[in-house]
């Protein structure tokens, strides 16, 4: 995969995330297992965005595997979630896990 692309589609997952992150911050009944993966999720793509500048593909790689379990986790998180979660949240999150899951499946 062309770095340029990888950077493109890791952009758009973390638009995602981010957004997912400032609605735990603005919704008030969010539960907590949700709110902490997705926080988690946030800490480890501003993490992610920094190893993307090394072109280290391995740890570029593991990284990317990190941040689709940490998406799998948010994702899960937000199916449990009672049905009257923030819709916008549930999106992002779902967005963001999509976005993860295509970015790793094609670095393998």
């Amino acid at each position: 995969m062309e770095t340029n692309e990888m950077q493109q589609r890791f952009s758009q997952a973390e638009t995602m995330i981010h957004r997912a992150a400032q609605r735990c911050q603005v919704v008030d009944s969010v539960p907590m297992d949700l709110k902490d993966s997705v926080q988690q999720l946030d800490q480890k793509a501003i993490h992610a965005r920094e190893l993307l500048k090394s072109q280290d593909e391995n740890q570029i790689r593991q990284c990317v595997d990190d941040l689709e379990q940490l998406g799998d986790r948010a994702k899960d998180a937000c199916e449990n979630a009672p049905a009257d979660v923030d819709s916008e949240l549930r999106d992002a999150v779902m967005q963001a896990h999509r976005e993860l899951s295509d970015l790793k499946h094609q670095l393998h």
